[in-house]
């Protein structure tokens, strides 16, 4: 019998189908945040399978535990805890939140190039201006996906068969079908046909002189922190915007600032922070 413990919000659907496997105890902490905490000693010591946000804080009392499976894509969360030394198996929810998030992109592409805001504050001050940047289309424009996993097929999807928009992709070996990672059926580009054009890294400068959108989508790691400093946000034309769905630390921070304060480029759409909570006096507010 292994016991599965679950740190994370579930749905009662959900947890009738685990009940249901044999061979398996469930056992439901209390997920009241997504910040990593102590769980009691007694619950861990038993616990074979682990589901969560994050890991506790008392990680080194599950000394059973063989599997721990992430409800995100992100898994930064388990650096340093020596899995492999444990020979403890992990895996992330990659292809989950591939919908929503591409749902997140398109809004933002939208609601930058007709400026939502500034509609919104004109509607907020009764100001009646018909300019033209509130009319703009997006259908013909360009969206660079800097990666092309599930989440940039899934946006790349919806932008080009219900947007109109053409797709570049920079990837380091191509576009390449993806048979064996998870999909929402009917979503995505999992053959990976829909780029109109395909750029690899040493033609980085190419890929972004081109583009109306970029969307980064790639994980943290040593290799892409920081990856969008001065000279890539240079590259991009004037009138592209910068969407990160992925992680704050991929862009320079200081370089996306100066990028946004003198005009590199027209503006930035952020789901993902450098900081988390972002602090009230922080200028990307």
């Amino acid at each position: 019998m292994k016991q599965l413990l679950i740190d994370v919000p579930l749905g009662e659907a959900a947890i009738g189908r685990l009940q249901t496997m044999p061979g398996l105890r469930l056992v439901m902490a209390d997920p009241i945040t997504d910040e990593s905490r102590a769980l009691p000693a007694s619950l861990l010591r038993e616990t074979n399978i682990l589901f969560c946000s994050r890991p506790p804080t008392n990680f080194d009392e599950l000394a059973a535990l063989e599997w721990i499976q992430l409800c995100s894509s992100g898994f930064e969360q388990l650096l340093g805890l020596n899995l492999p030394e444990r020979k403890v198996r992990a895996t992330n929810a990659q292809g989950v939140f591939d919908v929503p998030i591409a749902e997140w992109c398109v809004a933002m592409m939208i609601n930058l190039v007709r400026d939502l805001r500034g509609m919104i504050h004109n509607q907020e001050r009764g100001i009646w201006d018909r300019g033209p940047q509130f009319q703009r289309e997006i259908r013909g424009l360009t969206v660079g996906f800097w990666g092309y996993g599930g989440l940039a097929r899934q946006t790349a999807r919806l932008c080009r068969d219900a947007l109109g928009l053409k797709i570049h992709a920079l990837t380091r070996q191509g576009v390449k079908p993806r048979p064996e990672s998870y999909c929402v059926p009917g979503t995505g580009d999992p053959e990976g046909r829909l780029p109109d054009a395909v750029f690899t890294v040493d033609q980085k400068k190419e890929f972004l002189s081109h583009l109306d959108f970029l969307v980064l989508a790639v994980p943290l790691d040593s290799s892409t922190r920081g990856m969008i400093g001065e000279a890539e946000l240079q590259a991009l034309p004037a009138k592209a915007f910068l969407l990160n769905p992925a992680r704050g630390p991929l862009v320079q921070e200081q370089a996306l600032l100066r990028a946004l304060r003198q005009g590199w480029i027209a503006g930035a759409a952020l789901d993902a922070h450098f900081q988390y909570p972002l602090p009230p006096e922080h200028p990307l507010w």
